[in-house]
């Protein structure tokens, strides 16, 4: 299975701190209606385990690790970002590489500028069926990685680490289907099917109280 420009990352950050020691709490009024339960249930794990950490440079959940943080099958895993359509996008990539594209780097500025006050930013980069399992799995980390470092070079915000969260999912948990094809993606104008859908890493800003 992969969260940044001043005040509201404040208050962010102590949500994510003080989530660590607390239950999951109850939505609040700003909320978005997506945050179910098992959603902040996750983004609490992904933030808390999959975390990108200040002091040991940068790290993520890989296949096996995001299926345990997931707890939950891979449809279901996907099932809980069909709500977040407008405030995501799917990022393409050529076959076997992580190299952003024009058309990818419009469309992650564009998402994260429409950030509308989110506290919390996810990455979540697969790979398509061809190849190893163990190339998937560093191509999709390399997905990940790139994306992340885009923003945090762009935007340069000190405190990014500290509200994004990144998976790389390989080809191994949690394949898009192809309804995710109407999803705001990078290659929009292409043909879209379950091996180049999943050439990509899923890009979210998530409004939810942990």
């Amino acid at each position: 299975m992969s969260l940044t420009v001043a005040s509201w990352l404040g208050a962010a950050t102590e949500r994510a701190h003080e989530s660590v020691e607390s239950p999951v709490g109850v939505a609040s009024a700003a909320d978005e209606s997506y945050c179910t339960p098992e959603l902040r249930t996750i983004l609490k794990r992904v933030l808390t385990s999959c975390g990108i950490i200040r002091e040991g440079g940068g790290r993520g959940c890989k296949p096996m690790d995001a299926q345990s943080v997931a707890a939950m099958s891979g449809p279901d895993f996907n099932a809980l970002f069909t709500p977040m359509v407008d405030r995501a996008g799917i990022i393409q990539f050529d076959v076997s590489s992580a190299e952003l594209d024009v058309d990818a780097i419009n469309l992650i500025d564009n998402i994260f500028a429409d950030r509308r006050g989110a506290s919390y930013f996810l990455i979540v980069a697969r790979a398509s069926p061809e190849g190893s399992v163990e190339f998937n799995r560093e191509l999709s980390e390399k997905r990940a990685t790139a994306l992340y470092n885009h923003l945090k070079a762009s935007y340069r915000d000190p405190d990014f680490d500290q509200v994004a969260g990144m998976l790389w999912l390989g080809k191994e948990f949690a394949q898009l289907e192809k309804e995710f094809c109407d999803w705001k993606r990078s290659r929009s104008g292409e043909p879209c099917d379950s091996k180049t859908l999943n050439r990509s890493a899923f890009v979210a800003w998530i409004d939810c109280r942990l």
